[in-house]
Order: structure tokens, then sequence, then C-alpha cells
């Protein structure tokens, strides 16, 4: 996969989407107002609400500026439709086990939708980057911040086609 563009589940691009259109048709237009009212009362150099409502139209606009290059750079996979389900690729769910036999379970999705506390793993997090290719049976070392962790793959699955 291409690391220019932004790989991500149809589920992801939607959230994106979801959140580009909340900030553009109701957050922003609801600061704006709040600004103008606050520059029609004076003095903005000491007007909280204008001053606030500037920031916070700053932070919109950057935040919207980023979803757009997000959504604009990302490629839509659908993991049901991966050619090869015995190895591991985007929007696998995979189940590995450590040397104390102690198994995680990680789905492998764009960096955009990723939850690690859920177990969805970004696609390019060092782990997801040291299962991508991986089959049943396969031992994968990892280099983590708290050191070296070797794990082997238990199992891998894709949603179902019907399930989507």
């Amino acid at each position: 996969m291409d690391n220019r563009t932004n790989p991500i589940t149809p589920q992801g691009l939607a959230a994106l989407k979801a959140r580009y259109d909340h900030l553009l048709g109701t957050e922003r237009p609801a600061i704006v107002e709040i600004v103008s009212w606050a520059a029609g009362n004076g003095d903005r150099s000491e007007n909280g609400d204008y001053l606030y409502g500037r920031k916070r139209m700053r932070e919109i606009d950057r935040e919207l500026a980023f979803l757009a290059r997000r959504m604009k750079s990302s490629r839509v996979i659908e993991p049901s439709e991966q050619s090869d389900k015995s190895r591991a690729w985007f929007g696998a769910t995979v189940t590995i086990a450590d040397e104390d036999d102690e198994q995680r379970t990680l789905t492998l999705i764009g960096d955009d939708e990723q939850d690690p506390s859920a177990g969805k793993i970004g696609w390019s997090a060092p782990i997801a980057r040291a299962l991508r290719g991986a089959s049943v049976g396969d031992l994968r070392r990892v280099r983590l911040p708290g050191g070296e962790k070797e794990w082997e793959v238990v199992e891998i699955s894709y949603p179902d086609e019907r399930a989507s």
C-alpha cells in the first residue's frame, strides 16, 4: 500500500465525513454568529466572546482543512473483499499470543479510525506493520518503547460481506 494514501474502511470514511459536516454545518455557523454579535458590542480587545470565538473559529478551520486533506488522500478498502484472507492485510482481525500465552485480538484499520483500547490498531502502527502479510502460526517480532516483544499469529479473520 502506498504511504501517500490513507487506507480507510467505508465506516471510517463515513465518520470523517460526518465530523467534517458537523463542524462545517453546525459548529462553525454558531461560532460565526457569536463572533459577529460580539463584534457589534464595541471594544474587541477586551471582549472575551469575540476573542474566544475567533480562536475557536481558527481551530475549527484548521480541523476542517485537516479532515479535507485526510479525506482527499483516503483510499477506501472494504475488508471483506480482501483477496488473500489467509494472511493479515488491511481490515483483518488478528488474534496473537505472546510468550506467556496471553492472547490479544487486534483489528488492522486506518490510522484515522484507530482505537487501541478497543483493539483497533492503525495501519501504520508498529504492531500493524509487523503483522502485515502474516499467516496463522507465524512469529512476529515488534520493537516497542518498552522493548522488543514476539507474538505468534493464532487466528486471522475478516468481516463477513453480508454483515457490512
